[in-house]
Parts: C-alpha cells; structure tokens; sequence
C-alpha cells in the first residue's frame, strides 16, 4: 500500500521491519562514530557516548513521543559537560582526577534527566520549543566555533592551549588562539613528530565527508558518509603503520616520553572490550562529596539546553515525513527517563539527535522499530567486536567533528537573520560571541534577554502624527505601532495639550496592538473633556475590523492581536 495512505500506527509488524530494518542499519552506521567522537570532544572515555546511544536507541526509542527521532550523545551538549568533567577533575593522579570529573557528570546528567522527567509530567513540554531562532542560531553556532577549534587540536595530534593559557582567556578563546600553532604544526612536523600523519588522516576524512555525495556511483552514497570516511581513515592508517597496535596503546604516555621508535605513530581511540568497565554508579559517599549548589546549576543547564534542541528536533522531524507527529510531552518525560539512566551508569546526556533523525527519515524508517533496533546493533557490536574500534585513528574522529562544527556555524542562516532584521541578527552575534567566550548558560542567557529587550522595545514604540487646524479647532492623532501601558505618560501628556472645545479625532487603523489600558484612557478623557465643550472622536466599526480582519490585515502589515473585547466594551459604553 503507498506510503501516503498508511499511517504509522496502521503498519503491521511485518511491514515496519520491511522498512525500519534497513533504516536502522543506516542510523547505527552514522551512530556508532559520532557517539564515540562526542565522547572525546567532551573529556570523557568513548565508552560513555556508546551507553548514551545504547540507551537512547533501546529505552528512549521505546517510550519517545517523536518516534522517528533518534536518540544520543550530542555535540550540542559538549561543552556542557566538558565544563562539568573539568570543573571537577582533581585527584591525586590523572586517572583519579577523571573518575572524579566522570562521577560528577553523571550526578549531573541524572538531576537533568529528573527535571525533564518532572517538566513532561507537568506538560511543560511546548515551553521548551519558545525560544528565538536568533538566539537558537547563535547558540549553535558558537557550540559550532568550540567543537571546531577544541577538536582541531586533536585532528593533528597536538595537546592544545596550556592550562595557564586556559585559566587566563577561557577554553574556548584559549583553543582559537593556539589554532596559528597546530596549524603550523600539522603542516612542518619537527623532530619526527606524527603531527603531518595525523593532519593528513584528518584532511583525507574532511574530504571523504564533503565529496562523498557526489560520487557517480549513486548506489553507494547509501553509506554514511561518516562511516565511509572513519573507514578508510583506519585503513590507511592500519596499511601504512602509523597507528599503534591496540595492545600497545596501554603503554603510551605523555608525548615527551614515547620512546623513538613510537614517535611516527598517531594516537587511537581506546575502548574496553567489556563497557561494563566503563559504567560508574555512584555511590553515597561520591554523592557527599559532589552534591552542591554548582553541580545543581550545571544539572538545570544540561536540562534546559538539552529539553530545547530535542523539542528543535522533534519539530523537524515532523516537517520531514508525514507517518508520525510528536507528543512533545510524552518525548521530553522520555528523554528525562534516559538520561536519569545514564546518569545513573555514568553515561553522557543524550538529546533529540538531527544527524541521525534525518538519516532514519532518509533511510525510510517508518516506526520507532528503527531507532529501537540502532540501540540493539550499537550494543551488539560493542559487546561482539570492541576490538575492531580500536583501530580508528583519534584525528578521523576529530575531523567528523571538525566538519560537524563548520556545519553548526551556518553562516547562510545567519545572513538570513540579517536580512529579516538587523535585530535578530544582533541578538545571534551576541550568544555566538558569549558562548564562546564565556560559557554557554551565559550566552543563552544573554541572548534571551536580549529578545525580551527587543520584545519590550517593540511594543512600547509609538508613533504620533498630529495635525491641528486652530481655527476649526479640530484635532487629529493618527496612531502608529504598539499602543500598550508603557506609552502612557506620552499619551497622557499629549491629550492634556489638547485645548478645551477642540474635536479631536484619533486615528486607530495603522496600530499593530493596543491595549485596554490606552483604550480606557481615552474613555476617561473623553469624559472630562466633554465636560469642558470639547469632542472626542473615535472610529470604533474600523477598530474593531481591524481585530476581526487579523488574518487578512497581515498580508499588509501586522495586525493587533490583543485588545478586542476591551474595544468592544468602550463601543458599547460610548452608545
């Protein structure tokens, strides 16, 4: 039967996995490397972003109220938790300092998951959706300009800004700083360094991900393209020996200390071959320790940020096919479920994931079957062949997070910002400007008080024409823009300049909102000004078309929107 005529909930079980079974294959594939690279971005093992995918495919995609959305580890959220495991780090040796950043984002990821779980009980789930595109755009974008400059540093091998550097500019600055360095030494390696071979492995994979779409070969730009390029990365890598044997990743240490004959290697990813090890419970006495008001204000953050893209997501995913619509609800208590488990386990947050969305609505994923059965192959293979992740060179992973960073900058959108109005693209430099260079609640923050500056502006601008001619004593205000409380002392002032006996005719028509406050004060004045010989006169058939005609009023120009009764009852009071 088409597709057109059959909903989701009308499929059989034998038809969804004719169509969920090779989507889901595809959303693993595209899974499985951004799970891993997320997890590095952010500081913390591999493994945790695979958990993330696991029990985002099998547990979220169960209960999720966007069925087609998958599910995972997001870039949007690694500065989030980079700042968590950073803050947090200290010990008396570097294992020690991490398990105690690791146990404190996981408390974290489980308070973010308890409020999610909380604001979908209380349906709070649209709320999440209300926020400027200006501000979402530059929120994304500076997680963009952060994702690629940190990750930069590990395409070509490098450490990166020192600690000193850090403290004094911000990690984000720091790392745009230090990018002249890498560069330089990706492209003139010194004393036999590996910095050129991984620089190289991570151009080859940028390439592989820009061009894989135009390949004659249409049949195969079924693989993903991430997949295709982390592939050959290893290949090459594997083939021309300049990565280290899994066996001998254990041994390796500071750069300093690699003894010459590992200088030409270039560092891998490093999985166990049980994720079980990788799983951190806490315990009551990590919970002591690390609860704090700190730590709460990091668990509301993670929430929000994480509550907002999902819903983002959730609606795009609904733009995309016409099988399934969101209960954002339902999803976002889902959401809260997952990531309460994956703070339990130690994992990293997960959100709605675009990426993957779009690649299981390509694919032709038609139910939740689809992400369901991504979790299950994600957990089959990291259980059956661990081993073979341990042969993908650190600097491919890097690069797909390069790619996916320059991706996030969209600068298309942001010019579109621009063009709509100069404001909004304002509002989206200044979150761009401050996520990178402070944090990311600060530049959401500030960018939502930006809007709501806007907002404010916007409907306390009025604008008055008067045109007088004294010798009929006849007075006219033609009113333009917001007519709300905020332009009350301006009106005020000017109707007390309007002389006794005069006719005074307001003009409504061009106003795009009013209020009942503005409305009543001509209703008060008219008393009183009728009392001293004077006229007020008021168009209030043409008014009150104004509010009845909004839809059509639009195409022209904005149309009030609040206020109708309030002119309704004025009417009735002058009559």
């Amino acid at each position: 039967m088409p597709h057109s005529k059959r909903t989701a909930d009308k499929l059989s079980w034998a038809e969804a996995f004719k169509s969920d079974f090779p989507a889901s294959i595809i959303v693993f594939l595209v899974a499985l490397p951004l799970c891993m690279g997320v997890a590095i971005a952010s500081g913390a093992p591999p493994a945790t972003g695979l958990i993330t995918g696991i029990v985002g495919g099998v547990l979220v995609g169960l209960i999720a109220g966007s069925p087609l959305q998958v599910s995972g580890p997001a870039a949007g959220l690694f500065v989030l938790v980079a700042e968590v495991i950073g803050d947090y780090s200290e010990g008396e040796t570097e294992e020690a300092a991490l398990t105690r950043g690791l146990a404190a984002m996981g408390l974290a990821v489980l308070g973010a998951g308890f409020i999610q779980f909380a604001a979908g009980l209380l349906r709070f789930g649209n709320f999440f959706r209300a926020v400027s595109p200006a501000v979402i755009q530059g929120m994304l974008s500076g997680i963009g300009v952060l994702i690629l400059a940190s990750q930069f540093h590990v395409m070509v091998d490098d450490k990166g800004p020192s600690k000193e550097l850090v403290k004094q500019y911000g990690k984000g600055v720091a790392n745009l700083i230090t990018l002249p360095a890498s560069l330089k030494l990706g492209a003139t390696p010194l004393d036999g360094s590996p910095h050129h071979l991984a620089a190289a492995i991570g151009v080859g994979t940028i390439l592989v991900l820009a061009f894989w779409k135009l390949i004659p070969l249409k049949q195969l730009t079924i693989i993903p393209a991430p997949v295709v390029a982390v592939t050959l990365a290893s290949i090459v890598a594997f083939a021309f020996s300049i990565t280290l044997p899994p066996d001998e990743l254990e041994a390796m240490e500071d750069r300093a200390g690699i003894p010459s004959e590992g200088r030409v290697k270039i560092t891998q990813v490093q999985v166990p071959d049980d994720l079980t090890e990788d799983i951190r419970l806490p315990t009551p006495e990590v919970v002591r320790d690390l609860l704090g008001p700190s730590l709460l204000i990091s668990a509301l953050t993670i929430a929000l940020v994480a509550s907002a893209e999902t819903m983002l997501c959730a609606t795009a995913v609904d733009q995309m096919q016409t099988h399934a619509r969101t209960n954002y609800d339902r999803e976002l208590t889902a959401q809260g479920v997952g990531n309460m488990v994956c703070g339990v386990l130690g994992a990293l947050p997960m959100t709605g994931v675009i990426v993957r969305s779009s690649a299981n609505v390509d694919a032709g994923g038609r139910t939740r079957l689809s992400t369901i059965l991504h979790g299950v192959w994600l957990l089959l293979f990291c259980s059956a062949l661990p081993w073979v992740l341990n042969y993908i060179p650190m600097a491919a992973l890097a690069a797909v997070l390069v790619f996916t960073g320059w991706k996030l900058i969209n600068f298309k959108a942001i010019h579109k910002l621009w063009r709509v109005s100069a404001a909004e693209g304002t509002v989206c430099l200044v979150t761009l400007g401050l996520v990178v260079g402070v944090d990311l609640l600060s530049g959401v923050i500030a960018g939502i008080a930006c809007t709501a500056a806007r907002l404010l502006w916007t409907f306390s601008r009025l604008e008055v024409r008067v045109e007088g001619d004294p010798e009929s004593h006849r007075v006219e205000f033609q009113l333009k823009g917001a007519a709300t409380f905020l332009a009350l002392p301006r009106l005020t002032a000017m109707l007390d300049e309007v002389e006794p006996e005069t006719e005074l005719h307001v003009h409504l028509e061009d106003l795009t909102y009013v209020d009942h406050a503005c409305l009543e004060l001509f209703v008060n004045w008219e008393k009183q000004h009728k009392a001293s010989g004077g006229r007020l006169v008021i168009d209030w058939d043409d008014l009150t078309a104004t509010f009845q005609n909004e839809g059509a009023k639009r195409s022209r120009k904005a149309a009030p929107t609040v206020g109708v009764a309030a002119a309704t009852e004025s009417e009735t009071d002058h009559s």
